[in-house]
């Protein structure tokens, strides 16, 4: 009776495993890489240079850093469950306004609803669901649900793309704010509805104080994403400074994914008995040592430094979501979330830029520069355990 029970246990979790990684591929591929596809035909239509275009959408990625602490103050007190449900429909109004935009400001607003979008529905969302169902025993669900929304850029991009060939990029914006609509009745079905804090024998939402650990933490993301958009946006470019054509530089850059999805199956099977401060440590060096292979090898080292840039940044996308449960358990997990994540949002932003500007200054010192910071990354995981840290327990459930 108990082995059924245990099944029907395991077999209820990766059902919402699956239903939130899907969600969450429909969520990244019609929001955060959207305009890497259709980017460049808005500014034609709407005749603005692309610049602009990508400034509305650094304005989207600024919104969840302003909402995103009151949003998971409201999830730690009433649950994740309908933000998430909300998200779709805010996508869809926001996908909406942008296929019916004419005018500049009205770009302005669609990217910024559909920023309020991503701090309603991105990975922090689902991953507060997942610590409110299953507590301290989350860190493989979160895995499970990192890895099947990595998928978002693999798949969201090419279906994208063939969206705009038929429709035109209005019509694949409206394309996928149909699919928002029809993923909805599916999640509210697949996703049961998640406990308020006092289900797990927590207090009710209290203070979340800035220790040293969570200023260790916020530095740790915040260079963690700040590389990741800077390699998203210009590894093509670094690539062909170290004597690659720009096709070669473009397929190497694309084992940056493969590698990401990779690590994130290792973690979902082997890692998971690890500790996750252990896993943290190691993806901050990942990245060093495809650098120096570049650095130490020029164009045949190339392919390691895409390979440990995906295999890092695979690692930290689910360290985001498990280290501060395991130092500082359930409780107020979505509020420090976006506390810990409010940097890492700034820094995000401003990534792109700061990089174009090394890279032009000078390619080596560029990525001599990544590296340090992946070592400043590697410095703040030393300290923690001294925090009251618990080790996350894997359950039967799992």
């Amino acid at each position: 009776m108990l082995l059924m029970e245990a099944r029907s246990i395991r077999s209820s979790q990766a059902l919402v495993v699956a239903g939130l990684g899907l969600g969450q591929i429909v969520a990244f591929a019609s929001s955060f890489y959207l305009m890497g596809v259709l980017g460049d035909a808005v500014a034609r239509d709407l005749d603005v240079s692309p610049t602009f275009v990508f400034g509305a959408v650094s304005l989207s990625l600024l919104v969840p850093a302003v909402v995103g602490p009151a949003v998971a103050r409201r999830i730690d007190r009433d649950g994740g469950k309908p933000m998430l449900l909300a998200s779709n429909l805010v996508f869809c109004l926001g996908l909406a306004l942008l296929a019916l935009t004419q005018h500049v400001a009205v770009l302005a607003l669609a990217m910024a609803v559909i920023g309020l979008g991503m701090a309603l529905g991105l990975s922090p969302t689902p991953f507060a669901i997942l610590v409110s169902l299953y507590g301290e025993a989350a860190r493989r669900p979160i895995t499970g649900v990192s890895l099947i929304g990595g998928l978002g850029s693999t798949l969201g991009w090419p279906i994208t793309g063939l969206m705009a060939e038929a429709l035109g990029w209005r019509g694949a914006c409206l394309a996928w704010a149909g699919v928002h609509l029809l993923i909805l009745p599916l999640i509210a079905w697949i996703c049961p509805r998640d406990g308020a804090p006092g289900d797990h024998g927590e207090a009710a939402p209290g203070q979340v104080r800035w220790d040293r650990a969570m200023v260790q933490l916020a530095i740790l993301f915040a260079c963690a994403w700040f590389i990741s958009t800077c390699m998203s946006a210009h590894l093509p470019r670094l690539l062909t400074h170290f004597g690659l054509s720009f096709r070669e530089a473009a397929a190497t850059a694309g084992l940056v994914g493969i590698a990401a999805v990779s690590v994130r199956f290792l973690e979902f099977t082997v890692f998971r008995r690890l500790p996750p401060l252990a896993t943290t440590r190691a993806a901050t060096l990942m990245h060093p040592a495809g650098a120096a292979a570049l650095l130490a090898l020029g164009r045949a080292g190339a392919p390691l430094l895409a390979l440990g840039q995906g295999a890092g940044n695979g690692m930290l996308a689910v360290a985001k979501g498990v280290l501060p449960l395991s130092l500082y358990g359930p409780k107020d997990y979505a509020y420090r979330s976006a506390l810990l994540g409010r940097p890492a949002i700034v820094a995000q932003a401003a990534g792109p830029t700061a990089f174009a500007l090394a890279l032009e200054a000078s390619p080596t010192a560029a990525v001599v520069g990544a590296s340090t910071l992946c070592l400043v990354m590697f410095a703040m995981t030393f300290g923690l355990n001294a925090h009251r840290s618990r080790p996350v327990q894997e359950t039967a459930i799992v």
